[in-house]
């Protein structure tokens, strides 16, 4: 396969707090010409907070987008230069009120590659502590979250009845479930 060349002119329509517009004027392998509307992101990541117990700590935010109230795993996009894992222990953090001892990283993918090239890192976090005096968090001004605490098996449940909707919620789950004790309920017959 024979990689693309670079976009002749980009235009860059929209320049947000999280993420940029472009339109790029490229060339497919195949020949055909192409006005690529793409979204440009600094990348995210995404955290599976387990406690001592084995459950998962999810968030319940509402998602403007959407219009409803979600429940999802613990995330938040890259501040510009920022550590991936860095920014894990951040948002685990600034949106459960633990910070991680242990971080493992368990994949990563694109939620949207048609037209965002933002990349999600997702992470098993262990050993959730109480901040130190000193280790202070500050959540961000346009979340208004709720954390609930739930088994595998339990939010498996929620993810096949549509309870959880968010997908890197879904993929994060997907990722870790190897790991993950409780085998999700079984189907009524």
């Amino acid at each position: 396969m024979t990689p693309l060349e670079p976009p002749d002119p980009v235009r860059k329509i929209f320049d947000g707090r999280i993420f940029s517009v472009v339109v790029e004027s490229i060339t497919l392998p195949n020949g055909v010409p192409l006005q690529a509307e793409l979204i440009r992101h600094p990348g995210s990541v995404v955290i599976i907070p387990v406690t001592e117990t084995g459950d998962i700590v999810l968030v319940r935010q509402y998602r403007p987008a959407v219009k409803q109230w979600l429940w999802e795993l613990p995330a938040g996009s890259l501040k510009p230069g920022e550590d991936i894992e860095t920014a894990a222990r951040r948002e685990c953090h600034e949106e459960i009120g633990l910070i991680p001892e242990h971080l493992r990283q368990l994949g990563a993918f694109y939620p949207t590659p048609g037209f965002c090239d933002e990349l999600i890192y997702v992470y098993l976090a262990s050993s959730l502590r109480q901040p130190l005096s000193h280790e202070t968090a500050r959540p961000d001004e346009d979340e208004d979250i709720q954390t609930g605490t739930f088994s595998a098996g339990q939010i498996r449940t929620m993810i096949a009845s549509g309870e959880v909707v968010d997908l890197k919620t879904v993929a994060g789950v997907a990722l870790a479930s190897p790991g993950l004790a409780s085998p999700p309920a079984s189907a009524p017959a």
